[in-house]
């Protein structure tokens, strides 16, 4: 049985700020179920919320710290959780990478750096816990040094980095590497140095064994300038070591038939069940009740890569369609005005709600009719999986894994029932405008949206396929 100790900042249900906790707090579960021995670590935030008990196991004593390690497990499974428990630097308020006024910490380099120190205690088996990994697999830039300090052991477990996103990469300025006392050894230009600066990601794409990503097509965009953010040299390098996996949802949170979220529970054979979805969805947003208008929803980080600039150029046209139009999501403070400003000046065709509710993000899933997903890159994306399971028809561009994961409805896709969404490729109002008439011209065809939302609702999401290839790899280390 392999073991394996799964390193990241954070894992849903404990506290989640994106996507990697959703995959963090199923992916572990997924490899369990599939016999690997998986710890995760992580640190022990003040926001961490769970309803399984916590218990003290080990304390370390590194040259300025006295670390506590606590156990837990993640809600729900057996997957037993290590939280890295140092007060001062994570039992504060706020995000676990920003304060309570929502601005980046000053300290993150420090908080991640000992974060990376104590994972390497436990890969090696230094911090009394009895227990050694085959394997750490780390994931994203606030655990790239732990790589790169296992690889100055005389021994170590091999090493695996998976990339959530390339444009989050952990820069910090070249004076850190003495704050931190990291090792000199590793400062050169094959190392943690990127143009004169700390680059924790870099670290991790260096150092590891192997290298992997979220979907295929994006393993492909970063070895690209345009999507590499400077480090596709060393990508392009390292392509015998990198590989994409799709990523898979968790089939038990996120499903129509048992989600305690939704009005009424429903499946790919009792679709008119989902209309009771719409209706509550309408009533939550204040929207007039009309079964026959169709929904669309987006659930998004309201940034600029999420393609919410394409879909404000599109609103003044679209608002003018029969349709609605719903928004749950926070972000860039811009973003939220127009978005605001919009739905204040036709109440009666869309409704904002500025924040992320759990709750409310399902019921959206369950009750839209579409899903908008314009982004300008996506590694993989959650939503349009969500989506899809729940009968709500995704449009999106054609980019990372919303390509791997979105068959666009053409004659020869509905032919033969594989069309699950709609796919344009530009990343212009244009050609997203263009795939919600086409989404709009489908849907004045009852019979054959159905087809859609059946052909979607049975697309395999689930971690399985995807958690048989991470032992795959694992097998080849």
């Amino acid at each position: 049985m392999k073991k394996v100790l799964f390193v990241t900042s954070e894992a849903h249900p404990l506290i989640k700020t994106g996507g990697l906790a959703d995959v963090s707090g199923s992916l572990p579960k997924a490899l369990a179920a599939q016999g690997t021995d998986i710890r995760i670590i992580m640190p022990n935030y003040q926001a961490i919320k769970t309803t399984e008990a916590i218990y003290y196991k080990s304390t370390l004593q590194l040259i300025n710290a006295e670390v506590n390690i606590l156990e837990t497990r993640l809600p729900d499974s057996d997957v037993i959780v290590w939280l890295v428990d140092y007060p001062a630097l994570f039992a504060v308020p706020g995000t676990p990478y920003l304060d309570e006024r929502g601005e980046t910490r000053v300290n993150n380099a420090e908080r991640f750096t000992l974060f990376c120190r104590i994972a390497v205690e436990v890969a090696k088996n230094r911090a009394y816990l009895d227990w050694q990994p085959d394997i750490v697999h780390c994931n994203d830039w606030q655990s790239g040094l732990v790589p790169a300090l296992l690889s100055l052991e005389a021994t170590r477990p091999a090493t695996v980095f998976t990339i959530h996103n390339m444009a989050y990469q952990g820069l910090f300025p070249k004076t850190s590497l003495a704050t931190l006392n990291l090792p000199k050894a590793l400062w050169h230009s094959n190392g943690i140095e990127f143009n004169d600066q700390l680059s924790f990601l870099k670290s991790g794409l260096a150092y590891s064994d192997r290298l992997t990503t979220v979907s295929p097509t994006y393993a492909e965009e970063i070895q690209t300038a345009d999507f590499g953010y400077g480090l596709e040299g060393l990508l392009t390098h390292r392509q015998a070591v990198l590989s994409g996996i799709i990523n898979g949802i968790d089939t038990q949170v996120w499903n129509p038939e048992t989600d305690p979220n939704l009005s009424e529970n429903f499946n790919a054979l009792t679709l008119d069940k989902k209309q009771a979805n719409k209706t509550s969805l309408q009533h939550r947003f204040a929207l007039p009740i009309d079964g026959k208008t169709p929904v669309f929803a987006l659930i998004s980080r309201l940034v600029e890569q999420k393609g919410i600039d394409l879909i404000l150029k599109c609103l003044p046209a679209m608002l003018d369609l029969p349709l609605q139009f719903v928004v749950i999501g926070d972000g860039d403070a811009n973003f939220e005005q127009q978005l605001s400003g919009f739905a204040q000046t036709r109440p009666d065709k869309m409704a904002v709600i500025i924040g992320y509710d759990e709750a409310l993000a399902h019921l959206a899933e369950a009750g839209a009719d579409m899903f908008l997903m314009p982004s300008r890159f996506e590694p993989c994306g959650l939503n349009q999986l969500y989506s899809q399971r729940y009968g709500t028809l995704p449009i999106v561009r054609k980019t990372g894994g919303l390509a791997d994961t979105v068959v666009d409805t053409l004659p020869e896709t509905l032919a033969d029932n594989t069309a699950t969404g709609f796919v344009f490729n530009a990343a212009s109002a244009g050609a997203l405008m263009e795939a919600i008439k086409r989404a709009l011209f489908v849907y004045s065809q009852p019979e054959a949206w159905q087809q859609l939302q059946r052909n979607a609702m049975h697309t395999d999401c689930s971690w399985h396929k995807s958690a048989q290839q991470y032992l795959s790899l694992y097998g080849q280390l």
